[in-house]
């Protein structure tokens, strides 16, 4: 293990034996760090927080202070974070602000500078947020997602996989999977991330049937229940399933659709 001697490391932490630790770096009682972790200068890591794996911390991240809750009460909740991970300068991740809960980050993601992880966020594996990238409190993120710089997410809303948000956009509503949002708009679906889907190594006949879901969804004027009937009516895929069962199990609605063609 390589610490720099004005770095301060409870000695209740658990660092794995390789583990880097740079300059004013602050380590708390209870926290866990895998094997081939470097944490940069001036970071603080606070109780209740595991990291996995060959993760980064770059200078000044915050990870596991409590939530910006005022209805929060100190009780033990959690920060986890998976493997190869990149938090990358001034990122904060609060923990859960109920008792026993947890913020999660999956594997594989990358977190640019200054992004924040509200209480309880759960992303997913591959995910990737820009600069400024703003979470609020309950917000699930899934794989492969990417959200442009500085873009805001409401409290409690959902983003499939291989979704894209565009920059300075902000979000209040659901957005389905393999969708894209308009950057600098509030709630409005841009299209499909049709470069996603291939790199995802979705078949062209497959990415053709989720473009005429996306269609029949958003742009035949039909209501979300005929639309749902008559994608189901087609024996829709798997993909397509996936993205009929994440409308049909939105809370909080989904986000409509501008006029122009998907691409």
């Amino acid at each position: 293990m390589h610490v720099h001697p004005t770095a301060l490391i409870d000695p209740g932490a658990n660092l794995a034996p390789d583990v880097v630790v740079g300059p004013y770096a602050i380590i708390s009682a209870g926290v866990t760090l895998g094997a081939g972790c470097v944490v940069g200068p001036h970071v603080v890591i606070h109780p209740y927080v595991t990291i996995g794996e060959r993760c980064a911390l770059h200078a000044g991240a915050v990870i596991g202070d409590t939530p910006q809750d005022l209805s929060f009460k100190e009780v033990p909740s959690f920060v986890e974070i998976g493997n190869q991970c990149i938090l990358r300068e001034g990122v904060t991740i609060h923990r859960g602000t109920k008792e026993n809960t947890s913020t999660r980050v999956g594997d594989h993601c990358l977190l640019m500078a200054n992004s924040h992880l509200a209480h309880n966020v759960e992303l997913a594996d591959h995910v990737i947020l820009a600069n400024g990238v703003m979470l609020a409190g309950y917000v699930t993120v899934g794989e492969r997602v990417f959200i442009g710089g500085g873009a805001g997410l409401h409290q409690f809303i959902r983003v499939g996989r291989l979704a894209m948000i565009g920059g300075l956009s902000g979000l209040s509503q659901d957005v389905p999977p393999f969708c894209t949002t308009s950057s600098v708009t509030y709630n409005e679906l841009a299209g499909l991330n049709t470069v996603g889907l291939k790199r995802a190594g979705f078949s062209p006949e497959v990415r053709t049937e989720i473009k005429r879901a996306f269609k029949c969804y958003f742009r035949s004027g039909l209501s979300r229940a005929a639309a749902e009937a008559q994608l189901e009516a087609a024996g829709p895929s798997d993909p397509v399933r996936e993205l009929i069962t994440f409308v049909r199990e939105s809370k909080r609605g989904v986000c409509s659709a501008r006029s122009a063609d998907p691409s």
